[in-house]
């Protein structure tokens, strides 16, 4: 059971969630870069992160995740497509970095959109960053674009896996206090300032539940999720639902680049000429594309 996301619903209440198992996905995503772990770490966060919220969409389109800052990762970026392909990638400086979300992104803003198609508006939160860790940052986004009470644990690192060598894995939990079936994107009663009674018991039980989660649970191989959920969640039940497989798929291809570069002059791809060629490498998978000095393709897909 890895590489999924799994949905989850504590007995009948309105406390929703997804739970993600990534290994080949996520060590594909991270072994294309060269960034330093502390980068590797947090950028295999938001991918996990992505995947829990881009499983929840009830069409199809893509989800988002953009963290922009001043720090010495000004930028990150994951994202998922329905039917569950991923890709990610960051920009950071060339330096000895700490760890930890805020440490590296400093101040600045997360951007959530979710692109329904050509034909369709987009749909675009923003808000700053907040808190220390990106579960932290996530959780707040929604508090403050969503008005959702919503738990996030995150954790990312390298496994050794008997017979396969050491790989990134990651993990991840994400639950929330949804009343109203299909809400997700806002719209629900005023949840965050309504929550209280029943309702704020159950949510609070749930919480402190899953606060225990430690990140040996999201990443140990051998801890299945249903596993995972039933020693949370088996005092009062808990509900799984179908999981929906993941990967690291990127879009990028070579007609899409051909026809950016068809739009420069011969002066301009002159200029992007190394060793006799035009070589566009892809910032999300690394893939090169080469290219002739007049802007045809020499190889890849």
């Amino acid at each position: 059971m890895d590489d999924v996301v799994l949905p989850f619903q504590i007995a009948d209440t309105a406390v929703r969630g997804r739970v993600v198992r990534l290994s080949g996905a996520i060590d594909g995503i991270l072994s294309a870069h060269e960034f330093p772990a502390a980068v590797s770490e947090l950028l295999g966060e938001a991918v996990a992160l992505v995947a829990m919220m881009g499983a929840s969409l009830k069409f199809d389109g893509k989800l988002i995740f953009q963290a922009q800052g001043a720090g010495p990762v000004p930028l990150i970026v994951a994202d998922y497509t329905s039917g569950g392909d991923l890709r990610a990638t960051a920009k950071a400086e060339d330096a000895e970095l700490p760890r930890g979300a805020r440490a590296l992104l400093g101040d600045g803003s997360i951007v959530m959109t979710i692109d329904q198609g050509a034909d369709m508006d987009r749909y675009q939160g923003v808000t700053p960053i907040e808190g220390e860790t990106l579960a932290d940052i996530a959780a707040a986004y929604f508090a403050q674009s969503e008005q959702i009470p919503t738990i996030v644990k995150l954790a990312v690192g390298r496994i050794q896996t008997p017979g396969e060598g050491e790989q990134w894995r990651a993990g991840g939990l994400m639950a929330q206090f949804v009343p109203q079936e299909g809400g997700g994107q806002g719209g629900e009663r005023g949840i965050a300032a309504a929550l209280s009674g029943e309702d704020s018991e159950i949510w609070n039980r749930a919480q402190a539940f899953i606060d225990t989660v430690q990140p040996d649970e999201l990443l140990d191989p051998s801890i299945r999720a249903e596993t995972l959920l039933y020693r949370l969640f088996h005092e009062d039940g808990v509900r799984v639902f179908d999981a929906s497989p993941l990967r690291a798929a990127c879009s990028c291809n070579a007609d899409k680049i051909a026809a950016v570069l068809s739009r420069y002059g011969e002066d301009d791809l002159q200029d992007m000429v190394e060793e006799g060629e035009i070589t566009v490498t892809c910032e999300f998978c690394r893939k090169d594309y080469r290219f002739s000095p007049k802007g045809e393709l020499l190889t890849g897909e």
